[in-house]
């Protein structure tokens, strides 16, 4: 600068325009911050309020997926004893005569070991009022009695924890109208030696 005025001295005095550009400055970082701080919060409250849901969906899945895993494994196969595996004894506890032999020639017929064939002994005579009553030792409960069960499905199962042997008694009831057919019998052995999975996922909704 000429003329009448002249700067003197080492200190010069500061410009207005600096101090503007750093309160911008700070203004544009706080903005930021305040604007990343907003974003963050809504988006742990989208978490929040929708986290939930998608675990849940989640876990469902996984317990589906878990079930029907469990569902398509066969169960076990079941070891039954063979029909000639059987001792029967048919005892009658009605009043048609005959009735326990024919009775135990058809199950004769069907592979069974035949063991007494008499009337039924004073306890039951003229006691059993359904298709008839199996009797058997506690070890025959999942073995010899359903076997013969199958020949026999309305007929009521028994164990006799003081009964000796390994033979079982059938004692023909009043509402005894014959054995079932082979046919549905052998059906019946066949789903017992191998029963088939549960669909316990389509039970549950998944």
């Amino acid at each position: 600068m000429g003329g009448q005025y002249k700067i003197t001295g080492d200190r010069y005095p500061r410009m207005r325009p600096a101090r503007r550009r750093g309160r911008l400055a700070f203004v544009a970082v706080a903005c930021a911050t305040v604007l990343g701080v907003l974003g963050w919060g809504t988006l742990q409250l989208i978490d929040v309020f929708t986290g939930g849901d998608k675990a849940s969906a989640l876990g469902a899945a996984a317990d589906c997926r878990t079930t029907a895993a469990k569902a398509s494994a066969s169960p076990a196969a079941v070891k039954l004893p063979k029909p000639a595996q059987v001792t029967v004894n048919v005892l009658n506890a009605t009043t048609r005569s005959g009735l326990a032999q024919k009775t135990a020639d058809e199950l004769k017929k069907r592979g069974f070991r035949i063991g007494d064939v008499s009337n039924a002994p004073k306890e039951y005579d003229k006691k059993v009022q359904g298709a008839g009553l199996l009797l058997g030792p506690v070890t025959a409960l999942k073995g010899s009695l359903p076997v013969l069960g199958a020949q026999l499905p309305g007929a009521e199962r028994r164990t006799d924890a003081a009964r000796k042997g390994a033979e079982v008694d059938l004692i023909i009831g009043n509402g005894f109208k014959g054995l079932t057919k082979p046919a549905d019998a052998d059906a019946a052995l066949a789903a017992l030696a191998a029963p088939q999975p549960t669909p316990a996922a389509e039970k549950k909704g998944c």
